[in-house]
């Protein structure tokens, strides 16, 4: 049949499963918007107030939902305002992919209207990405861009689309999406030796990254940790890898890990690091990470295997297929002089939040989980109220903690809260973020009203760039470098004038008041928190250092 380059992609779009894009139209990008009128009964487009919410949507959607995430952008500034978006999803190895349309074929390299190159911008923070400018190139293009984002590690494909490629005809033959390639299973000797090292280990421990959750191989671990009595930590990646209560959860590892992540980390015999990067956040120290075990590394990326912490096992496999085949490996077994060192040492590690004037953050999270319930999806922002919600959030499942690990991307919450909202119509869907952050990405409250969306925004407010306050604290003397805005925001009133329903709260009793509206409201709503702006995020291991060097008060 006959169609557009435009229509091509959407043909294309309805057969890899999209239903749902975001994005911004423009001048470059105005058949694609035509054809999604045209396609507006099978492709829900979303219209965010800013491309970069619109990236972002894509990424919370794709994290949240198991799709890939789908944003479209007109050329130059709305291109370019992609990018963050972009880098963000790379980081943190999101199914993503981005359509850019650009000025026309003829008019490529003259410096014309709104044109950019895109492609070369976002050559470093892509898995790949293509410029089009013959709409019979189109089909396969974008087939090809669903089997990268989605094959091994996922990732952020961009397809740039030139103007006149898109109001091009061409013979258009509809086809299944391309298979994609076949998992690399791990191999049966390698399976056996980890097996064994974790049968003769005393003192045996996970350590489970974003990888784990984004292979969906979760329940395999939960099943290994079971039966060989394996204590399990995670990254903020990871979060929801164990269940909050399991005993053998010992928390988040790393800068603001828990004290029985670290120490376990420092004492373990065996570290079985699964879908991990062993980033500066958690071998702050890299030559003294784990330094009396044996390590094995699992990952589906062959570039992150000894890139960071020189290991002794190596193994580029499938994650999921490789905890399938261990769990037949080995052995039940318990370790009970293990698990009293660590019951230990989480007796001495107190998850309570100094006390300040204002709100409590751990409380107000606790409280928060309570009355949110067991299912709830978890957004966060950049920074203090990140760590605490990544500390204190009652994680249960995967994929119901969705943040920006890699490139802490503050202004990042609202829009992946939009897109979390709209693939999980069914769950209820927090947004946690600071003021700093919040100043960000405010302006999407326009778009969750627009959608009505009832998504929580819970703003811990403490009038500072909290975690960079933090470090001017303890670290510069208290030197206030840029850190104190002294900003006037009203954000109830703001909340009112996007139509929103905003409230604010000084006491847990206030807050809790304020929540349970909000829980019955149809729409989005915002809760001002007063937060005491001195309570810092503990415990916290300084840049380069070890547990040694932890700060717990």
């Amino acid at each position: 049949m006959l169609l557009s380059g435009a229509q091509i992609v959407m043909e294309e779009l309805l057969a890899h499963g999209v239903d749902t894009v975001f994005g911004y139209p423009g001048g470059a990008a105005l058949d694609l918007y035509d054809a999604l009128y045209e396609y507006s009964d099978r492709i829900n487009n979303v219209m965010t107030a800013h491309e970069q919410g619109a990236s972002h949507a894509a990424d919370g959607y794709a994290r949240s939902g198991g799709k890939t995430g789908v944003v479209i952008a007109t050329s130059g500034p709305g291109a370019t305002n992609l990018v963050t978006g972009i880098a963000t999803a790379w980081m943190d190895s999101t199914p993503l992919v981005a359509i850019t349309a650009n000025v026309a074929s003829h008019l490529i390299g003259r410096d014309a209207f709104q044109e950019i190159y895109i492609t070369g911008i976002t050559m470093p923070i892509t898995k790949h990405n293509f410029q089009v400018s013959d709409a019979s190139e189109i089909s396969d293009v974008i087939r090809d861009a669903f089997r990268i984002a989605h094959s091994g590690r996922k990732g952020p494909v961009l397809v740039d689309i030139t103007k006149d490629a898109t109001i091009a005809k061409v013979e258009y033959e509809p086809r299944k999406p391309m298979d994609l390639p076949a998992p690399l299973c791990i191999d049966a000797s390698e399976a056996e030796k980890v097996a064994a090292l974790i049968n003769e280990a005393q003192r045996p421990l996970f350590y489970c990254g974003g990888g784990v959750i984004a292979s969906d191989a979760t329940d395999w671990i939960r099943r290994i940790a079971a039966k060989a009595d394996i204590p399990v930590c995670h990254s903020m990646m990871g979060a929801g890898v164990m269940p909050h209560d399991d005993p053998l959860n010992l928390g988040m590892v790393g800068m603001h890990g828990t004290v029985a992540a670290n120490r376990a980390a420092d004492e373990c015999d065996l570290l079985l690091a699964v879908g991990v990067r062993f980033p500066d956040r958690v071998a702050l120290s890299p030559k003294k990470f784990a330094p009396k075990a044996k390590i094995v590394h699992i990952d589906a990326d062959r570039s992150e295997l000894n890139k960071n912490v020189k290991v002794d096992m190596a193994i580029r496999c499938d994650i999921l297929q490789a905890m399938e085949m261990l769990h037949e490996g080995v052995a039940e077994a318990s370790h009970p002089v293990w698990m009293a060192k660590l019951a230990d040492w989480k007796a001495v590690c107190s998850r309570d939040c100094p006390e300040g004037d204002g709100l409590d953050p751990c409380s107000l999270i606790a409280k928060i989980s309570e009355l949110s319930g067991p299912d709830a999806i978890y957004v966060t922002d950049v920074g203090q109220h990140q760590m605490w919600a990544a500390q204190h959030v009652h994680h249960n499942e995967p994929k119901h903690f969705i943040t920006s690990g890699g490139l802490g991307t503050m202004g990042f919450g609202y829009g992946a809260a939009i897109g979390a909202k709209l693939a999980n119509p069914g769950k209820r869907v927090v947004h946690l973020t600071g003021d700093g952050s919040f100043h960000m990405n405010f302006n999407e409250g326009c778009t969750a009203a627009k959608y009505k969306l009832p998504i929580i925004t819970v703003l811990f407010n403490n009038r500072v760039l909290g975690m960079v306050y933090q470090w001017q604290t303890q670290f510069y003397g208290g030197r206030y470098s840029a850190t104190e805005p002294e900003r006037l925001t009203d954000f109830p009133k703001l909340a009112e004038a996007l139509g929103v329903k905003g409230y604010a709260a000084s006491t847990l009793e206030e807050f809790e008041a304020c929540y349970r509206k909000a829980l019955e409201e149809e729409g989005p709503v915002w809760i001002d928190c007063a937060i005491d702006r001195h309570i810092r995020v503990l415990p916290m291991i300084p840049g380069g250092g070890t547990v040694e060097d932890m700060i717990t008060e």
